[in-house]
């Protein structure tokens, strides 16, 4: 026998939580993304009336859900441009234009379908209008941060 102690089970969910500070420490821009877009998101609750959200948690929830969804966005409309950069012919640049009108359009609708899903009613971003006004802001927030921090909007 040994005078060490039993593992408990918190000792046994101590390799997820080193898991999860190693993704945040990796990725600190992210959370701080997180943070803006919560504050963000409150602000908009407080001052626009189409804007609803329950309780804090679900903002900080929303939040998350914006954050991932815009990073989705953001690599869409970035593969986009890259396609009407290098498109040499008409017929691509003029796709590649359609195409980019429609993930900045369908993304503000793919915002609403996925908060009314994944929240109901708890949560509400308004209309197409609100919800547009509301990812600008967001990522403009975003990029002003990240500049104030880092100097630059993508931190290295």
């Amino acid at each position: 026998m040994t005078d060490q102690p039993e593992p408990d089970a918190e000792d046994e969910t101590r390799p997820r939580r080193g898991r999860l500070r190693a993704w945040v420490v990796a990725h600190p821009a992210d959370v701080i993304d997180v943070f803006v877009y919560v504050i963000v998101l409150n602000l908009a609750v407080q001052y626009l009336p189409a804007v609803i959200s329950e309780t804090f948690t679900l903002s900080l929830l929303t939040a998350a859900l914006l954050k991932v969804t815009l990073e989705v966005v953001l690599l869409l409309k970035a593969a986009v441009l890259a396609r009407l950069r290098g498109a040499t012919t008409r017929w691509v640049k003029t796709t590649s234009a359609l195409m980019l009108w429609v993930v900045a359009a369908g993304s503000k609708l793919v915002v609403l379908w996925l908060v009314d899903i994944v929240f109901g009613g708890a949560v509400s971003l308004g209309g197409f209008i609100p919800v547009t006004l509301l990812v600008i802001a967001l990522l403009v927030s975003r990029a002003a941060v990240r500049r104030l921090l880092y100097g630059t909007t993508v931190p290295d």
